[in-house]
């Protein structure tokens, strides 16, 4: 049974909030380094008052770390779903508006990327480019657009009929013009839907290439390399896995509520029935 949109809507947003305020306001809230403050002296120590996520192996503050994280995996989420939802929406733009030899060519391309893998296309990419953060980005940010330009392309085919695009056709506007000034603020509710949702899968894509060694490269803070570091240890040290993993599952799940409210809202069945 699916939960009110306005529970969903307030609970990813509620959830988002706590991950970016966490985020921003990481120096304020440790007196741990991430990286310099290791103390193999106090390594793996349990969760304390000191150290409210305990320690890791090299003795870093795992609180410390997973606030420092978050800045990474949001900062490459946010990124790389805009360099996705740039694409999709040149794409679907274009192809739905003009139609004929390119809509074919994009939706052949759309039908590939979706028939891929996006994990499996981003490994091949890092595989190629090799670890560390302009890969990462260049890795998430071609392999997951073809969600937005389907949507796009189909919103943008049963709008180009309607009366204001054919009134700004006879002011002599050009197209790019009405792409971007008559159909993309008419698609703009769906458009965001998909890349609330892009993020979070984003996220979730961070953390597994980095777990697999393929994107942030230790010692920087990751959520994927804090469970890489950890997961030899994961029977002695458990705090150093379980929080992470948190983490990763906090901050998906809200972006999904988010986006799974957001749709309700601005579909205005769900208005009605509400």
């Amino acid at each position: 049974m699916r939960m009110p949109f306005r529970l969903n809507l307030t609970l990813g947003l509620a959830l988002v909030s706590l991950v970016i305020l966490g985020a921003v306001f990481a120096p304020l809230l440790t007196p741990h380094d991430p990286i310099l403050d290791a103390d193999l002296m106090n390594s793996e120590m349990p969760p304390s008052w000191d150290h409210w996520f305990g320690t890791d192996s090299q003795g870093r503050d795992v609180f410390a770390r997973v606030l420092y994280g978050a800045r990474v995996s949001l900062t490459i989420g946010i990124v790389a779903q805009a360099i996705n939802s740039t694409i999709g929406i040149a794409l679907g733009l274009s192809a739905g508006y003009w139609g004929g030899w390119w809509d074919d060519v994009v939706n052949g391309l759309t039908n590939l990327m979706l028939a891929i893998p996006s994990l499996v296309f981003a490994l091949a990419i890092m595989a190629v480019l090799g670890p560390g953060v302009p890969s990462l980005l260049i890795a998430l940010g071609l392999t997951n657009w073809s969600w937005s330009c389907r949507i796009t392309r189909s919103a943008v085919m049963s709008l180009k009929s309607q009366g204001y695009v054919q009134a700004a056709r006879t002011l002599g506007y050009g197209d790019i013009r009405i792409m971007l000034t008559q159909l993309l603020p008419n698609i703009v509710g769906p458009v965001l839907v998909m890349a609330t949702l892009g993020i979070g899968e984003a996220v979730l894509a961070e953390a597994a290439l980095s777990f697999l060694g393929l994107g942030i490269r230790p010692p920087a803070p990751s959520w994927g390399n804090m469970l890489t570091d950890a997961r030899e240890a994961i029977r002695s040290v458990p705090w150093a896995t379980i929080f992470p993993g948190l983490a990763v599952f906090v901050t998906v799940l809200g972006f999904n509520l988010l986006g799974d409210g957001m749709r309700d809202w601005l579909d205005p069945r769900m208005q009605v029935r509400a």
